[in-house]
């Protein structure tokens, strides 16, 4: 099976992401209170991360984004996970989102996204809503070469550079990609309508990625539902591509108590206008469930077929 190019599967109509994954994992009864959160169940039991893709696709999902967001070679290290192992997981974590791809109704329009999670993401204290690294562009690019390299041959129909909160980490990974012939997307994650988490201008961010062929759609990931539409204005204004939004559930991380806290709401009811603005790519992240994803999914016929 050759699934349909994705790129060109956006422009006929939107394509709908899968949600939370870590959510999903932990609403079955499996503890992430680890520092590798769903990575660790890549370790100890795989089939319940196929699962997991298989109830976002059974809910209408055409893409699974796979549990590699925290996996990385320093993170896995302090665990006793040396690098070839740190490999082999990578490797896993698109395999078994093929697997549950397999399972779904036209499995060939249907995509495994990889995920690559930012660097604040291995450290696991928040610093990705924060974007405070300290690093320069040289030590980010190092640090995201070697997994961008395994993930960009694992066979992933697209790479997910999400959750990018500073323009620094922006810049790294698309020199990283640029000039590969890898499709990727570029999602950030912002403190407002106007500024990445590191409190930088969103629109020159988005902007960087103009000129980057491999990038297919720009947008924005795990930001408030109320942000997500002027986001994704602001980003098809400025990169003049197609856009990604998946936003969480309204929730904040408390990264001390590992743990959300708040009151959420609900993406469906959002999404024709998300669409209006230039979103071919639409989905959640954290917290927005299977339940989550079938309301969008029936949103979206509703918006093809008026």
């Amino acid at each position: 099976m050759t699934p349909v190019d994705l790129a060109a599967a956006s422009v006929e109509r939107p394509i709908l992401l899968d949600g939370g994954l870590a959510t999903e994992l932990e609403a079955a009864g499996h503890d992430l209170s680890g520092a590798l959160w769903s990575g660790r169940l890549l370790l100890d039991s795989p089939e319940a991360v196929t699962a997991a893709h298989t109830r976002f696709f059974a809910a209408g999902a055409r893409v699974a984004t796979t549990a590699s967001y925290q996996l990385s070679y320093d993170g896995l290290a302090k665990v006793g996970v040396e690098p070839r192992s740190v490999d082999a997981l990578l490797l896993r974590s698109v395999e078994v989102a093929a697997a549950a791809r397999a399972t779904a109704s036209e499995p060939e329009r249907c995509w495994v996204a990889a995920s690559v999670g930012p660097y604040g993401a291995a450290l696991a204290d928040g610093s990705e809503y924060r974007g405070d690294y300290g690093l320069t562009i040289a030590r980010l690019r190092a640090w995201h070469r070697p997994r961008l390299a395994v993930l960009a041959t694992a066979g992933a129909d697209v790479l997910a550079l999400e959750t990018i909160p500073c323009l620094s980490e922006v810049e790294a990974l698309l020199t990283e990609v640029a000039g590969t012939g890898v499709p990727c997307w570029l999602s950030l994650t912002c403190a407002s309508p106007s500024t990445t988490r590191a409190g930088e201008p969103v629109a020159e961010a988005f902007a960087m990625a103009r000129d980057v062929a491999e990038v297919i759609a720009v947008g924005v990931n795990c930001v408030p539902p109320a942000d997500a539409g002027p986001l994704v204005a602001a980003a098809a204004r400025a990169a003049d591509k197609p856009v990604v939004v998946y936003p969480n559930s309204g929730e904040d991380w408390d990264a001390g108590a590992r743990t959300w806290r708040g009151a959420g709401s609900q993406l469906a009811g959002e999404v024709a206008g998300w669409i209006a603005d230039g979103a071919r790519l639409v989905g959640g992240c954290c917290r927005v469930s299977p339940a989550e994803i079938a309301l969008i999914a029936n949103e979206l016929v509703a918006v093809r077929e008026p």
